[in-house]
């Protein structure tokens, strides 16, 4: 699934197109993705002119002038492609700039979702009204790390996956920010010092900044909007490395943790 780099990636990608344009044309070639698309979306977007895009978490967004936001989500399989060539398949969601600019949303499992949200109301929409702070914002900090841990026996990597903790974490960079602030992912959060939680919250924003740089992980059907793929993988240090040597030495270990594969060298994390 795109965790956050890759969505950023994709905001990223979405500017120079967007950004400033009047949406001329929207085609829906389905009704919905994970779950239907709102009432009136190429009605309400047709004519719209893009003010500002950004991201919350794992979630795209697309401000409008019309104080709506289009917030997507890429599911599983979900990208943007800039200036298709052709049609394929699974474009579902089409849109048309005034400039003759084309960005079609093809998602071939259609774990995706599309939705309109007033732009004054977006902090207080359900999905976002319990987002803890992003990982690249100020907010988050070691002192804020340690009030959402204290007293906490849960794995330190179920709570940084926990979005009401932090947002927009996923499994590949949390494994990965673990292993370089050297902190075992099985650790009780409560137990982990103001030190190495300042480490911790060092080392999550270097790993999705080198990330984002990296343009993310392309696993499976993922690709930026310019048809490029992320090559974050090339740098992953215990991700998907199961046996291989650690920078140390030893094996990278793997489990199978609520569905999810957590990575770890167990001589380099404590």
């Amino acid at each position: 699934m795109p965790e956050l780099p890759e969505v950023e990636t994709t905001v990223r990608g979405l500017a120079p197109v967007l950004a400033g344009q009047v949406i001329s044309r929207v085609v829906l070639n389905r009704p919905d993705l994970r779950r239907p698309f709102p009432d009136g979306l190429g009605q309400r977007l047709t004519g719209a002119r893009v003010t500002a895009l950004g991201r919350r978490a794992k979630y795209g967004l697309i401000e409008t002038d019309r104080g709506d936001t289009m917030v997507f989500h890429l599911g599983m399989s979900g990208r943007w492609r800039v200036d298709p060539s052709e049609a394929l398949p699974h474009d579902h969601l089409l849109l048309e700039t005034g400039e003759g600019r084309r960005l079609a949303l093809n998602d071939p499992r259609r774990f995706g979702s599309v939705d309109l949200v007033a732009t004054a109301q977006l902090a207080a929409w359900p999905v976002f009204a319990g987002l803890g702070p992003e990982p690249l914002d100020p907010a988050f900090s070691a002192a804020h790390l340690a009030a959402a841990f204290a007293g906490r026996a849960a794995p330190v990597k179920a709570l940084l996956l926990d979005q009401r903790v932090v947002a927009g974490l996923g499994n590949i960079y949390v494994c990965e920010a673990l292993h370089m602030a050297g902190i075992a992912p099985a650790r009780p959060a409560g137990r982990i010092g103001a030190t190495r939680l300042a480490r911790l919250v060092s080392a999550i924003r270097s790993v999705l900044l080198a990330a984002i740089d990296a343009g993310g992980s392309s696993l499976r059907d993922y690709a930026r909007p310019d048809g490029e793929l992320g090559y974050f993988s090339k740098q992953w240090r215990v991700y998907g490395r199961e046996g291989a040597p650690c920078a140390c030495g030893a094996p990278v270990s793997r489990r199978a943790d609520g569905g999810r594969s957590t990575f770890w060298c167990a001589k380099c994390q404590r």
